[in-house]
């Protein structure tokens, strides 16, 4: 899970139940004892400064009768990502007694604006209402320290429990349905599913949220992963629609291209006539055949993986967590494990798949492969020597030598805490969040995603420039043929850059439809 940071305030005595989140109040046996002896009315939700997916702002006095979850989240968070669908089946099961209110409590700057957390809202396709919580005042008052953190108030309007990280779907959900079954025999819990308004995509453009994009010179096709349409896009050099592999709403399938489901893709790579797709959140890497025009899970079992089970040998024993981008050296498929904070591999002629770099603890630390850390890397590139990394949360580039021998190296980036929008050399320098890096004509370039730009880095002189702008949080970009292709995600839209004459042009795709969704 990730840590709330410095600024976070620690005044845990301030109320009797945040207290409680500070010696590890949470779902277990002792509660309902300790809610009985010393009821812990829950906090108002005051200070946000925006509410969003829904018409009004929500007060938790309007919700009595109601069972309630507060989700402390920030957009950038994987493991607020992770416990996403945890929330959905709990929406869905209790769909009558449960009210889910998200609270959106920044890490970046970036993160603080309304309008870019209604994308991730999107992006997400969440389906609760959000508060914009930009000053962290709600976050304050209830002593969060940590995201996601969960908060469950039964319909009294009482705190009866909290958690924070995840993996804690089994415990809320027996939590919820003893809240149901106590609160439909004192004839308190309100029934009624609730009709909020949600937000609603306006953009014309036929890709949604497009995460990587990469090309082949040999075949001159375009590969995007048009991540929230979950499905991957094939187009020439031109932007004519070739294929579409997968579609029609979320899911977890091999087969055909039209029959195949892909749960928000991200990175590609391609060897051959195999195109690699990092299935993010089905944990998985698929392979398309391009010649035979199918999809084949070749690594993962299609559940989240944990650092306590093995993670080395055969790929398809192996649970990955949240695989972000993919790059193929010779025989070799790098994964940045966004997840596990690590750096993992596939040996395809040998099909075993191991660690590669990271211990697993999240942070920033150079050192021997094995000891290093990483914070959510989630873009790879090469000079064909190092492995270079974006590690988003880190704000940082990072190297790796290929081989596997020597140490790991920072670039730029100093903490998980130490970000913002500064050129200059080493330590001096500030990206926020980047989520994309490529290697073009001896430089990196990279997108700098909560800064909205492109960014050159010199690995020798760990000198970093600004180099263009225009861009809504681009989380991919590639290099090919002279020229950069940049997945511009929140303009719903691929980029191609000339890097010499810094000119930007759309690619306009032709014969694409946004997907019919099936049952």
């Amino acid at each position: 899970m990730c840590r709330g940071g410095p600024r976070m305030s620690t005044r845990f005595t301030a109320l009797p139940f945040v207290l409680l989140f500070s010696v590890g109040f949470g779902l277990n046996s002792s509660v309902p004892s300790l809610r009985a002896q010393n009821p812990i009315p829950a906090k108002e939700l005051i200070g946000g400064v925006d509410w969003l997916n829904t018409s009004k702002p929500i007060s938790l006095r309007a919700l009595k009768g109601k069972i309630v979850l507060l989700d402390f989240w920030t957009l950038c968070c994987i493991n607020c990502i992770h416990i996403m669908p945890d929330l959905e089946r709990l929406e869905k099961k209790y769909s009558k007694e449960l009210v889910v209110i998200g609270i959106h409590s920044p890490k970046f700057e970036n993160e603080k604006s309304s309008e870019n957390i209604k994308k991730a809202i999107l992006r997400y396709e969440i389906k609760h209402p959000v508060v914009n919580d930009a000053n962290k005042a709600i976050w304050n008052t209830y002593g969060a320290n940590w995201w996601p953190t969960i908060v469950l108030i039964d319909p009294d309007g009482n705190v009866v429990g909290a958690k924070n990280g995840e993996g804690n779907f089994a415990q809320f959900d027996s939590a919820i349905a003893n809240l149901v079954e106590k609160f439909t025999a004192n004839g308190k819990l309100k029934l009624g599913e609730p009709n909020w308004d949600l937000l609603k995509e306006s953009s014309p453009e036929k890709l949604r949220f497009p995460g990587k994009v990469i090309t082949d010179p040999i075949s001159n096709r375009i590969f995007i992963s048009d991540s929230t349409n979950h499905r991957i896009v094939i187009t020439d050099k031109a932007g004519k629609t070739l294929d579409v592999v997968g579609g029609g709403g979320s899911g977890s399938s091999d087969g055909d291209y039209s029959s195949a489901r892909f749960n928000d893709p991200q990175g590609l790579a391609i060897k051959g006539n195999l195109l690699y797709v990092a299935d993010r959140k089905n944990h998985l890497i698929r392979v398309i055949d391009l010649d035979k025009k199918t999809v084949k899970k070749i690594a993962g079992t299609g559940k989240q993986g944990k650092l306590t089970e093995p993670t080395r040998g055969k790929p398809l024993a192996i649970g990955l967590n949240s695989p972000w981008d993919l790059l193929i050296h010779k025989n070799q498929l790098f994964i940045a494990m966004a997840g596990h904070h690590q750096i993992w591999v596939l040996e395809l002629d040998r099909g075993q798949l191991r660690i590669f770099a990271g211990n697993g603890t999240e942070n920033i630390k150079d050192g021997p492969p094995g000891q290093a850390n990483f914070a959510q890397p989630s873009a790879l590139a090469t000079d064909g020597s190092n492995l270079f990394v974006a590690d988003s949360e880190t704000s940082s580039v990072r190297a790796v030598p290929l081989t596997g021998q020597g140490n790991v190296k920072t670039l730029v980036g100093s903490g998980l805490f130490v970000f913002g929008d500064i050129d200059g050399m080493g330590p001096k320098v500030r990206l926020q969040h980047a989520l994309g890096i490529t290697w073009l004509d001896g430089k990196l370039f990279v997108a700098d995603t909560y800064n909205d730009k492109l960014k050159t880095l010199d690995p020798k002189t760990k000198t970093a420039k600004e180099f263009l702008t225009g861009f809504d949080e681009p989380g991919g970009v590639f290099a090919s043929g002279g020229l950069l292709y940049v997945a511009d995600t929140n303009n719903h839209r691929i980029m191609i850059v000339d890097p010499k004459t810094k000119t930007a042009d759309k690619l306009s795709i032709t014969g694409l439809e946004l997907p019919k969704l099936t049952d």
